[in-house]
């Protein structure tokens, strides 16, 4: 009764601070999986500057911050500004929508009903905000939907990036306690599987994320350049796709499509060369930028990444990844150290260790 007394007082300590936690449980995680990647960088900086550990963190972690807030202001921005003008544009009759190609009802299974759509858009309005009112209705209530989301989501990661700046900051106490609970639960391989698992969040993170959101930049400077609207929003689509290991062409593809209908052939071919580039530039940056040795499947980095975004929405999404990657890469190693026993040697063994059997007539 005394030590199940005393087991049940423990349980419920760790469930309360599960229960105190859990809201920043993801955020924490995805902070010390950005502190892992950032922290060479911090290294290097403490190198070429002269810098103490904490102000080279604290520069890191505010320039994590601004290439987060300031591209956000700026499509937040540039959302409502375009909402307003359209509204005023809508209300006013002043809105001149563009007749489609002939080529656009040519595209297989959508070509048709997006031509005819877009013809009476351009003729008449009214009318087909009449026709496409369910339609309207639930695109924009998805669309707002969706905005309320990413806006949570961008909060998160300002908590996450936050917390890696602790964790960088204090980087030598924070290994020092991991192998100390590794060691507590492994015993002497406790330290390697730490090590194992730094080198393995930051080739994932580079290797995976790290190619995603240079394949969306990438293709996001295409479509700025080439003038196709809502360009964040294609951004956000490619950075999805690259992570959940699927080729950005299946957004790149509607985009090149839209152009050989509104612009020259000159612009739409260009960025149809450019789109092709970029959807098969992993196959060069991985390689380079994956560690040696840490070959993880592409169903296992998949499966992590629309499992954490089904749980966790975006941060899940980058979170999921590399975490089910760390399981991975951690099972797998835990596998190969165990020593296969061949059946000849089980055999030997068992003959040389039989008792004799004495057969009494």
């Amino acid at each position: 009764m005394d030590t199940f007394i005393k087991a049940m007082l423990l349980l419920l300590v760790v469930y309360s601070c599960y229960q105190v936690l859990q809201p920043f449980l993801l955020p924490i995680v995805w902070g010390a999986i950005i502190a892992i990647a950032l922290m060479p960088l911090v290294k290097w900086l403490q190198r070429r500057f002269s810098l103490s550990q904490g102000k080279g963190s604290m520069l890191v972690t505010l320039v994590a911050l601004a290439a987060l807030i300031v591209p956000t202001v700026w499509f937040s921005g540039a959302v409502v500004t375009t909402t307003q003008e359209v509204a005023t544009s809508v209300s006013a009759g002043t809105l001149a929508i563009p007749h489609p190609e002939a080529s656009v009802a040519e595209i297989p299974v959508v070509g048709e009903p997006l031509h005819k759509a877009w013809s009476l858009s351009a003729t008449n309005l009214e009318g087909a905000l009449e026709t496409y009112a369910p339609q309207v209705k639930a695109f924009v209530s998805s669309g707002l939907s969706a905005i309320g989301s990413l806006g949570g989501s961008v909060v998160q990661f300002i908590i996450s990036i936050i917390i890696s700046g602790v964790v960088m900051s204090n980087s030598g106490r924070c290994k020092a306690m991991a192998n100390k609970v590794a060691a507590r639960l492994l015993g002497e391989k406790g330290e390697d599987y730490v090590g194992l698992s730094i080198a393995t969040v930051r080739s994932v993170v580079q290797g995976v994320i790290g190619v995603a959101v240079i394949q969306a930049v990438l293709a996001g400077l295409g479509m700025g350049i080439a003038g196709v609207p809502a360009t964040g929003l294609w951004m956000l689509a490619v950075l999805i796709l690259a992570i959940i290991q699927l080729p950005p062409i299946l957004v790149l593809g509607p985009v090149m499509a839209y152009l050989f209908a509104v612009e020259t052939t000159t612009v739409a071919v260009l960025f149809m060369v450019w789109g092709l580039l970029v959807s098969a530039s992993d196959t060069v940056l991985k390689p380079m930028l994956m560690g040696r040795g840490v070959d993880i499947p592409m169903l296992v980095i998949l499966l992590g990444a629309l499992g954490g975004m089904m749980m966790s929405g975006i941060i899940g999404l980058f979170v999921g990844a590399v975490v089910l990657g760390l399981g991975y890469k951690l099972l797998m190693t835990w596998l190969e150290q165990a020593e296969p026993v061949s059946p000849a040697d089980t055999e030997e063994e068992r003959n040389e260790t039989a008792l004799p059997v004495v057969v009494t007539v």
